[in-house]
């Protein structure tokens, strides 16, 4: 099968090196995001497909727009027998529709669950116990076409966004070329997504980053672990001032301590409680200062007793 490869960050990588390295298959382009000026310099940077693919000597494209008749040209010149997509924006139907074997997304959910930008957070934000990973024919709308393969997985109770990130991500690579080997037989059966889901997964916003109040210490931990490493986890704590911190690891207890949320330091140790449990903080990132456990952290420090949550 000749491939276009549709992606943009690292995560879409491993899926374009699987199907580069798998003998079967051949890439013959990369389509990925213009690049964009970052950091204190504003230098221009490239994405990690873009940067897979020089390093492989594959052709690059970056259009500024997906319609660009001239874009659609240069990929129908390629005559790929199918285009993949990993984490990538929404195509058009002149481009999906090109392939004579169409157009799939390897998505990090077991759709119609978690349809979105961020399926593996939210699938840890919300304490799933299993996600996985889909194959699925492009259609005109987000994350609805048809379904081809899936793969299950637990998810473990105190894995983290970063953890299931991995493994799903490795999950995905071996599925997609398994995708491809099937529809090159002919032995893959397109099945309708005839079901909606309540579980969506939008793209992680600022606010969903904080401890989450109003729910139980259960749903706190869970959001820590759907947040952690990245975006981050916030809380704030009313000091003289209020302040706001990242929790970078902290461990949930089903105490009942019967009160409001509220930060609880005794000695070197650091809890929020609430109602139905807490959770214990081990290491914190204060602003402007480096990672540091808590211990380390109130080492020679007046902060004890109870402070308001923010």
């Amino acid at each position: 099968m000749r491939i276009v490869f549709f992606g943009t960050p690292e995560f879409a990588v491993a899926t374009a090196e699987e199907i580069r390295t798998c003998g079967k298959h051949e890439v013959l382009a990369a389509v990925t995001a213009p690049d964009k000026p970052a950091g204190r310099g504003l230098q221009l940077r490239v994405s990690a497909v873009k940067e897979w693919a020089m390093e492989h000597s594959i052709p690059v494209y970056q259009p500024s727009s997906l319609r660009d008749a001239s874009f659609i040209e240069q990929l129908s010149a390629l005559h790929a027998d199918c285009f993949v997509v990993v984490a990538f924006r929404m195509l058009p139907k002149s481009v999906w529709s090109l392939p004579p074997f169409g157009t799939f997304n390897v998505h990090a959910s077991l759709l119609p669950d978690f349809r979105g930008a961020a399926p593996i957070h939210w699938a840890v934000y919300h304490g799933m116990p299993e996600t996985g990973v889909t194959t699925f024919l492009l259609d005109d709308k987000i994350d609805t076409g048809a379904l081809l393969l899936q793969e299950k997985t637990e998810v473990g109770k105190d894995e983290t966004t970063g953890e299931l990130y991995r493994r799903l991500q490795k999950m995905g690579s071996k599925l997609a070329v398994q995708t491809l080997d099937e529809l090159e037989s002919h032995t893959l059966t397109p099945t309708p997504q005839v079901v909606d889901s309540e579980w969506k997964a939008p793209k992680i916003n600022r606010e969903h980053q904080f401890l989450p109040l109003e729910l139980p210490a259960l749903n706190w931990y869970n959001a820590y672990r759907g947040m952690s490493p990245f975006p981050g986890f916030l809380t704030r704590i009313k000091l003289e001032q209020i302040i706001e911190f990242k929790i970078l690891k902290c461990n949930y207890l089903d105490n009942k301590f019967n009160a409001n949320p509220r930060h609880r330091i005794e000695g070197n140790r650091w809890w929020i409680e609430g109602a139905e449990g807490a959770l214990e903080l081990e290491a914190i990132q204060w602003p402007g200062k480096r990672p540091m456990s808590v211990v380390e952290f109130l080492r020679g420090l007046s902060l004890q007793g109870f402070y308001e949550i923010v």
